[in-house]
């Protein structure tokens, strides 16, 4: 039996572990990380280019939230039949206003969130999906907010 979990070299480890948390709000957040882990800033940023570049890591950037900025936040799922799901997927991913695309084994099989501008471009968007797609998006707004701080050491 094999052990299918990542090897990771100690200062990607430390890197992972560490941006999970954010990174500081000064003039220099990557020098400022990078001063914290032992390392130098054009170290951490190689590291993250390399994880990017394999895989490990899909997406490293700013996570703002759209509704405490003005906009339009919510969670959305589709019926699709497998046999369409990746053009399907493709479509709606090519949407800015789409993140976190998920397939899961459920009748509505996938979810994602839409952000946008102004509450009123989830509709906009999610009938430009519709139309794109020719499946119906099930809109299912947040009703309360909790915030579970999940953070997955290595």
């Amino acid at each position: 039996m094999s052990d299918d979990k990542p090897v990771f070299t100690d200062i990607e480890r430390a890197i992972i572990n560490r941006l999970q948390y954010g990174l500081p709000l000064t003039l220099t957040p990557y020098q400022d990380v990078a001063d914290e882990l032992g390392i130098t800033e054009q170290q951490l940023l190689d590291q993250l280019k390399a994880l990017l570049a394999n895989g490990t890591l899909t997406r490293f950037g700013p996570m703002f939230h759209a509704g405490e900025m003005g906009g339009g936040l919510t969670l959305a799922a589709m019926r699709i039949p497998a046999e369409d799901y990746d053009r399907v997927t493709e479509q709606v991913n090519s949407f800015p206003e789409v993140a976190h695309n998920y397939r899961r084994e459920h009748e509505l099989n996938m979810w994602f969130v839409l952000a946008t501008e102004t509450p009123e471009g989830i509709a906009d968007t999610i009938a430009r999906i519709e139309a794109l797609t020719g499946y119906p998006v099930y809109n299912m707004p947040k009703e309360q907010e909790f915030h579970v701080n999940l953070h997955f050491e290595i």
